[in-house]
């Protein structure tokens, strides 16, 4: 069982890059799957302290029940285009995990802590021919790869 902890305390200058683009906008883009297996898009913010990474949702919302029957969860950071030039674009994160309910808002909210089983960062390469991806799973560490 990793927590988004055990990523800042394994490669720190990675999960602060991870961190940066989900913190770009307020609002990200979460995963779920629903009762027939299908997935679910929605809109979410997430919530990183020291610890956890974490996040939540109004009470009774289709997302949380998802979460509650089955707790795998993929999140990708809020996008933003590219500039003029590709280079100096910081790129896309995507963190895939399972969600852990926590004890409800006083409103009834609910709230996740994520467990972290895959961390991604994907940002083009210098020259702008190539993708460069780099990847963190709890069982293997940080994996840097190039996609032409």
């Amino acid at each position: 069982m990793a927590w988004w902890s055990d990523l800042v305390d394994e490669q720190p200058e990675f999960a602060e890059r991870v961190r940066a683009r989900f913190a770009v906008r307020k609002h990200g883009t979460m995963a779920t799957l629903r009762r027939d297996g299908s997935p679910r898009i929605s809109g979410t913010e997430f919530d990183f302290d020291a610890e956890h990474l974490r996040l939540g949702s109004m009470a009774g919302a289709r997302k949380a029940m998802d979460l509650r029957r089955d707790p795998r969860v993929a999140l990708h950071c809020p996008t933003e285009d590219a500039p003029d030039d590709p280079t100096a674009w910081e790129g896309d994160a995507k963190i895939s995990g399972v969600a852990h309910e926590e004890p409800p808002g006083e409103d009834g909210s609910h709230r996740f802590r994520i467990e972290v089983t895959e961390v991604v960062l994907t940002r083009v390469g210098d020259p702008p021919d190539h993708l460069v991806i780099e990847s963190w799973h709890p069982d293997r560490g940080l994996r840097r790869r190039e996609r032409r």
